[in-house]
């Protein structure tokens, strides 16, 4: 079997995630290509060496420029914050790499735009992990719409809630300065549930959104990381938020349905809390990450009086991805689903193809979060052109 050597741009929580993908994968699909943990790369030498040793990585390095312009690495996987990631994607397609990138694409749509020419010129593999499209029971829900199952599609709403940042003593991390991060809660989570929306439903052609700040001063991180959710803070030295902590938005699809969305790390009692409701003429379905194996289904062509919502149980063979992992009802998790990307990023680039999410959709998803902010900004419904 050929081996594709990889090398990853970050270390933190995705890269934890991501490593976890690329280094069992292999156990559970039959793939053209074994991935090879070949070099991690991060600024802090000693933290990263600590991360490559803990996983798997033969090399590290503190350069991501040395990385991508080696001759023996065919794979940049982009798992640092959104700031980089336009700089390091083109670099990469420049330099002939395939691309496994994490969301939020990058700080703008402009900037993705840039990412999928690069990519599209030098004629590599490019991906954006949006990782809920690979859970078996999501799949599930979109083969069941391209059937007709739902019918025409009236309504879609959507939510992500989390609380983590409701604590007016967590630290400002860079998940909070627009610079580096681009946006809060539009970019960091709700960009998963437009994802999700275009997926299974279509593309979105207006937006009316609210945005608010709740927290407007943070404490300055204690050291020089501030990359995790755990920081510590210190509130003799304070710094301002520049993102959004909530959004809202409702929408209308080109195809006339009409959507709602609310992405918040306002929702006391919710940790990670990704749910969809679809209504069809025909039918509907439910989802929640927080039950990810299940999927709620409702036909309305069932016998009146005996209507009403059954849960699925997403985990037979006969289910998207579940052949390659347990009996039926050993149900999988969170990373499972990175596991899928990766096995389905080194099919496309085996067989020349095209694989979605790509740069392209994290363009026009992009365009749909810049609608929300900038009709929260002007109080006016904004086309997304």
């Amino acid at each position: 079997m050929k081996e594709m050597n990889v090398a990853i741009i970050g270390y933190k929580f995705m890269g934890k995630a991501h490593s976890n993908a690329w280094k069992n994968v292999i156990n559970f699909f039959d793939l053209p290509y074994k991935p090879v943990l070949k070099v991690a790369c991060g600024r802090n030498q000693e933290a990263v060496q600590a991360f490559a040793d803990n996983w798997g990585w033969e090399e590290v390095e503190t350069d991501w420029q040395k990385v991508v312009e080696r001759e023996d690495i065919d794979i940049i996987d982009i798992s640092a914050p959104p700031s980089l990631h336009k700089e390091i994607a083109i670099a990469a397609a420049k330099a002939g790499k395939h691309i496994f990138c994490e969301k939020p694409i990058a700080l703008s749509a402009d900037e993705a735009l840039e990412m999928y020419e690069a990519a599209e010129e030098a004629g590599v593999v490019h991906y954006l992990n949006h990782n809920y499209r690979r859970s078996p029971a999501v799949v599930l829900a979109k083969q069941m719409i391209d059937e007709g199952k739902l019918g025409q599609i009236y309504h879609w709403r959507g939510c992500y809630l989390q609380s983590w940042l409701m604590d007016p003593n967590f630290p400002l991390t860079w998940h909070l300065q627009k610079e580096i991060a681009g946006s809060g809660a539009n970019g960091g989570i709700n960009s998963h549930s437009v994802d999700l929306a275009r997926y299974l439903v279509g593309e979105i052609k207006s937006v009316t959104g609210m945005a608010k700040t709740f927290v407007k001063e943070r404490p300055l991180p204690e050291g020089t990381g501030g990359g995790t959710f755990s920081a510590g803070g210190t509130a003799d030295k304070m710094g301002k938020v520049t993102v959004e902590d909530a959004i809202s938005m409702v929408v209308e699809f080109e195809n006339g349905a009409l959507g709602s969305f609310e992405a918040t790390t306002f929702a006391i009692g919710r940790l990670n809390y990704n749910y969809f409701e679809i209504y069809g003429s025909k039918g509907a379905v439910i989802w929640n990450l927080e039950r990810m194996n299940e999927l709620q289904y409702f036909d309305g062509s069932d016998e009146t009086g005996k209507q009403g919502f059954q849960t699925i149980l997403a985990t037979d063979p006969s289910h998207p991805y579940m052949s390659h992992w347990w009996p039926p009802a050993h149900n999988i998790g969170y990373e499972h689903a990175f596991h899928h990307g990766v096995a389905d990023f080194l099919g496309a680039i085996a067989n020349g193809e095209k694989i979605a999410p790509n740069f392209y959709d994290g363009y026009l998803g992009m365009k749909v979060l810049e609608a929300g902010l900038k009709s929260a900004e002007t109080k006016q419904q904004v086309d997304v052109a």
